[in-house]
């Protein structure tokens, strides 16, 4: 099942992708309910999961929690380490040639991205047919979002359109691979239940420093808003549902 679900990530990130060469000026909306439905994934599943299935603590932190900000800090250490932000290349519209290579990082910052999403795909069903569920849906709304951004980032650094699309490619095959390890590596349930900890400090950033400043840049809209808000809800009554 999770590598079926990956397959379904495979094509939301082609669709992603598509979507990046045809949408115009309402690519706004759709990424704000994107991250909604990421933020409601990490609040109303992830974290609760995440803690049922390893309950250590260090001086009365869960460790849990140790990991979501291990995994919040890591990805935004990285961004910074390679001085680009996705939500913010507009900044370099004006100087954009040359720096091919700069879209070129990013876009492989975004495939290494989704395959940690398909093992997390893949880890969430060793922990239970709903947590992964709940982790898949999280994955192929994400990935939509990475399939824009691949195809869109190398093109604003300067990449030929064909190189976009080859880049495009690899990261919708990228959640597949991931699914698949995810599947056959057993992970211990303590461990499984810090990595869910540290993908919803993985997620949390990815929806509220890179897709939430992207939905609302040049776009003060209150749709983008209520489409957030709507992804959030819908993630609630979800994970109710399941519980």
């Amino acid at each position: 099942m999770a590598i079926l679900l990956s397959l379904v990530s495979m094509l939301s990130t082609l669709f992603g992708g598509f979507v990046a060469m045809r949408i115009g000026d309402r690519k706004h909306l759709v990424l704000g309910l994107a991250a909604g439905v990421m933020f409601g994934v990490v609040a109303f599943d992830l974290i609760p999961e995440a803690l049922e299935q390893s309950d250590g603590m260090f001086r009365g932190i869960p460790y849990v929690l140790i990991a979501a900000v291990l995994g919040f800090l890591s990805l935004h250490v990285i961004e910074r380490a390679v001085a680009v932000h996705r939500g913010h290349e507009q900044e370099f519209g004006t100087h954009k040639h040359g720096l091919e290579s700069v879209g070129l990082l990013a876009a492989g910052g975004l495939i290494f991205h989704s395959t940690l999403d398909g093992f997390g795909i893949g880890l969430g069903y060793q922990a239970g047919a709903a947590v992964g569920m709940s982790v898949a849906i999280a994955v192929i709304c994400h990935d939509f979002a990475d399939g824009f951004n691949t195809f869109t980032i190398p093109t604003v650094y300067g990449s030929a359109r064909k190189r976009a699309l080859t880049l495009l490619g690899l990261d919708a095959i990228a959640p597949v691979v991931g699914a698949v390890l995810g599947t056959l590596i057993h992970v211990p349930e303590n461990w499984i239940g810090l990595y869910m900890g540290y993908f919803a400090g993985f997620l949390l950033y990815l929806a509220t420093a890179d897709i939430l400043p992207e939905a609302h840049a040049g776009h003060p809209s209150r749709m983008t808003l209520l489409c957030t808000l709507l992804g959030v809800a819908a993630m609630f009554v979800v994970a109710a549902m399941s519980h």
